[in-house]
């Protein structure tokens, strides 16, 4: 029984109710969004967390089976050539479809009252602008946006009535801890970072990685771009930047450890000497519940966090010489200006690379900084909106894509 002798569904009807849009859902992410959607849906009736859209990019197959089994009203693939295919699989079901870039774009502005922004990459910057200025909540699973168009992201967020409530476990850990009546009495945030698959190799070992090993990470299940940030720490670094737009908080407020278990997501350290920490199990599923019932909450599918069975955390700096792509990252979000836009432009071009076998995994950090230094004297003013993001960054992807072509020679 709960306290008011109500029942969990009766108390949580706002937030059952709340129609809501999953942009990637095929992703790890996507994934895990609809499994505490099924899971809602076990608990607290087939009718809950209507869903208005699904988009992927092009797996045809996999958005097919989500769209039949959770019926959103639409369903958009990115990839226009696999539109027939979609619209094929889809008759019959009443469920409308469309493809391309536009109608991810027109699926994030359709209403609904959440939005799960997990589409990787810059790619999610306009989607997710779209649902800002419908005033939709935003629950934000992709950095990227943020670090290529952070001031503009944040004047559209200002100009609306949009919330964003952060999907990355350690800024939704932070959103959770952090007192925001009281952010004057913040000392500093400090994000934890496993390591990653990396974390105790040394640089020459890590010459020859494959990419094989570098996305076998250690604690989560994640999408390959996502895990190989992770194993040369710039998914870190691009966090913190993220971090200092979210929260408006000073670049030398923010900081990172590594602590291997990734049991605690952050700690948040005080005036007074508090340190307050967030504690849960490595499971993507608890920010995601998170965030689609915030500032409630329900129940999730997630792991339960056991410390005895945990037994020990520990804590270690971070090693910026190994890692060079933590500093690179720190350095930009000092710069501000143009220079994370074209960190996560060289960035993104130069994982794919990697990923591709184009590249060695230590020349994605040397991609990333000489685009830095090539593009960034070329463009050392504030970006005034969204064309000049979308100039910047194709012109750096230009620019890496070179610098990768020139190391494959």
């Amino acid at each position: 029984m709960t306290p008011s002798g109500d029942s969990p569904a009766n108390i949580l009807r706002d937030v059952l109710s709340r129609k809501v849009s999953v942009l990637g859902s095929t992703g790890s992410i996507g994934v895990s969004t609809l499994d505490v959607v099924a899971h809602a849906r076990a608990h607290y009736g087939e009718d809950v967390l209507p869903l208005e859209a699904l988009t992927a990019q092009s797996s045809v197959d996999a958005l097919v089976a989500q769209a039949r089994k959770f019926r959103p009203r639409l369903a958009v693939i990115g990839d226009e050539a696999r539109y027939g295919d979609l619209k094929e699989k889809l008759s019959g079901t009443g469920i409308e479809v469309a493809a391309g870039n536009a109608a991810v774009r027109d699926a994030a502005a359709r209403h609904s009252d959440a939005v799960m922004v997990a589409i990787v990459g810059a790619a999610a910057l306009e989607p997710a602008l779209a649902a800002v200025a419908r005033g939709a909540t935003i629950a934000l699973a992709n950095k990227e946006c943020v670090v290529a168009a952070g001031d503009i992201f944040r004047s559209a967020l200002s100009a609306s009535r949009a919330v964003v409530v952060p999907v990355d476990s350690e800024h939704n850990a932070v959103f959770q801890v952090l007192d925001f009546a009281q952010s004057h009495a913040v000392d500093r945030v400090t994000l934890t970072a496993s390591g990653g698959p990396f974390r105790q190799w040394t640089r020459e070992r890590m010459r020859s990685a494959t990419p094989d090993e570098a996305v076998a990470h250690p604690n989560w299940s994640m999408g390959a771009k996502i895990s190989v940030d992770s194993a040369t720490l710039m998914n870190k670094g691009l966090e913190l930047i993220e971090a200092h737009f979210l929260f408006a908080l000073a670049p030398d407020k923010l900081g990172v450890i590594v602590h291997p278990q990734s049991i605690v997501h952050c700690l948040v350290s005080y005036a007074d000497g508090s340190t307050l920490a967030h504690l849960s199990a490595p499971d993507m599923r608890t920010p995601i519940a998170y965030a689609l019932a915030w500032p409630r909450r329900m129940t999730s599918p997630s792991h339960r966090l056991d410390l005895a069975r945990v037994k020990q955390l520990s804590f270690e700096e971070p090693d910026t010489d190994r890692f060079p792509c933590l500093a690179l990252a720190q350095d930009c979000m000092r710069l501000g200006g143009a220079a994370p836009t074209i960190l996560n432009a060289a960035n993104e071009v130069a994982v794919k690379a990697f990923l591709t076998r184009r590249i060695g995994f230590l020349e994605i950090a040397r991609v990333i900084e000489e685009t830095l230094q090539v593009t960034h004297n070329s463009q050392p003013g504030r970006p005034a909106d969204l064309n000049d993001i979308l100039a910047i960054d194709t012109q750096a992807r230009h620019a890496a894509d070179a610098l990768c072509r020139k190391l494959a020679a």
